[in-house]
């Protein structure tokens, strides 16, 4: 089959690679039909190079139909068609049972590297599962993780049930916004896009933050209040301006570890870039550093007491934090993967509904069959060609 795969920074390759088989049988085989570049896979093709084998398989936003399952699955069969999410979950440990931590699974955590559960396509931190963007997919833990859609709407209706709409739902909750309350959301990606647009849905004001024109003219699009950054030299004053002078209620921080603005952690992830592969890694996960700038806004954006949801990644270990700021403002902080079966049930009536509320039809701005997903890649990461979302089409 054909597959997405990882060769060097900013080097990716269509190949030809061998068809995925079961192996287990909680295993099941779906035929991709349509998979997202995500911004975090950005950070494989630009920063987090050391922890990637060359050839490993990209991708973990993908949806599908089933062809083969494994004799333990029994909720979906061949035929059926898929979202597959983008951590493997059991649904049987106790962080998956008791506390709906999907993202924390017991069973595939990599002990390894001290890490959570298993993702598809995304480094060896988390279990080295080959990727989505390929004709076909091995889906571990298929007896509960695949979620089975309708037939007949299109992809573009639920694909994002993969990653991109949990991780936003889970940032909106882990805000915090209290009822009729304010949100500053920085980053207009396309977590940034769907978190925005869940928030100003259930009810609550939002100010975008972006400098990218056609993130903001999307945001506006669907009725976001939005701040271009580049006309605002002092943004977090700005927002303050804007709400009584104390800041937004809650933060969500939808940019992580590449944020414009950071010179001197930009240049350190780049010198890290030329040391060969196990040294880098060893500096990484020791001393490693990110850019810090939209999370440092975001604590001066939010009011006192108020509540700054980290959705974007970060990867560094050492990243210096205004602990006197944080303490004084009395700010509460919530992070992590999105445990995206806790938020299905919440998100399958809307994106079923077809008045399409959360716009999830205006999303993807690019529909590329799976050859072109390294130009896919290019575009997405220079910002080019209006690129805000890459869906590729094996």
């Amino acid at each position: 089959m054909k597959a997405l795969t990882w060769h060097g920074k900013r080097d990716v390759r269509i190949e030809e690679v061998p068809d995925p088989a079961i192996k287990e049988p909680t295993d099941a085989i779906v035929r991709v039909t349509t998979t997202g570049i995500c911004g975090s896979d950005l950070h494989l093709y630009e920063v987090l190079g050391p922890f990637i084998g060359e050839g490993d398989i990209l991708g973990h936003e993908a949806m599908g139909i089933v062809e083969e399952v494994g004799s333990d699955v029994t909720h979906i069969k061949a035929g059926d068609r898929v979202v597959v999410p983008f951590n493997i979950s059991c649904g049987r440990c106790h962080m998956c049972s008791d506390l709906r931590l999907y993202a924390q699974c017991e069973t595939t955590q990599d002990r390894e590297h001290s890490t959570g559960a298993a993702m598809f396509g995304y480094t060896k931190l988390y279990g080295e599962v080959p990727g989505g963007q390929a004709e076909r997919l091995r889906v571990p833990q298929a007896h509960f993780g695949p979620i089975k859609v309708p037939e007949g709407p299109p992809d573009d209706r639920f694909v994002y049930l993969s990653d991109v709409l949990p991780t936003a739902w889970q940032a909106v909750q882990y805000a915090e916004i209290p009822a009729g309350g304010s949100v500053t959301v920085f980053g207009l990606g396309p977590i940034g896009q769907m978190s925005s647009r869940i928030a100003r849905y259930l009810g609550h004001r939002v100010i975008a933050v972006d400098r990218v024109p056609e993130r903001i003219t999307m945001a506006r699009r669907h009725g976001i209040e939005v701040l271009n950054s580049v006309e605002h030299h002092d943004v977090p004053e700005a927002i303050r301006q804007r709400t009584d002078g104390r800041g937004t209620d809650s933060v969500i921080e939808a940019v992580g570890m590449e944020a414009h603005g950071s010179p001197a952690a930009k240049l350190a992830q780049t010198l890290t870039g030329f040391i060969p592969d196990r040294a880098a890694a060893a500096v990484m996960t020791k001393v490693g550093v990110d850019r810090l700038a939209a999370l440092q806004q975001s604590i001066e954006t939010v009011r006192r007491g108020g509540t700054i949801s980290v959705v974007g990644v970060y990867g560094g270990m050492t990243d210096p934090l205004p602990m006197l700021q944080m303490f004084d403002k009395g700010i509460t902080l919530r992070m992590g993967q999105a445990h995206v079966k806790r938020w299905i049930d919440d998100l399958m009536p809307l994106v079923t509904e077809e008045a399409d509320p959360l716009g999830v039809l205006d999303l993807a701005t690019h529909h590329l069959p799976l050859e072109q997903a390294p130009h896919g890649y290019e575009i997405f990461q220079k910002k080019q060609d209006g690129a805000i979302k890459v869906l590729l089409n094996p």
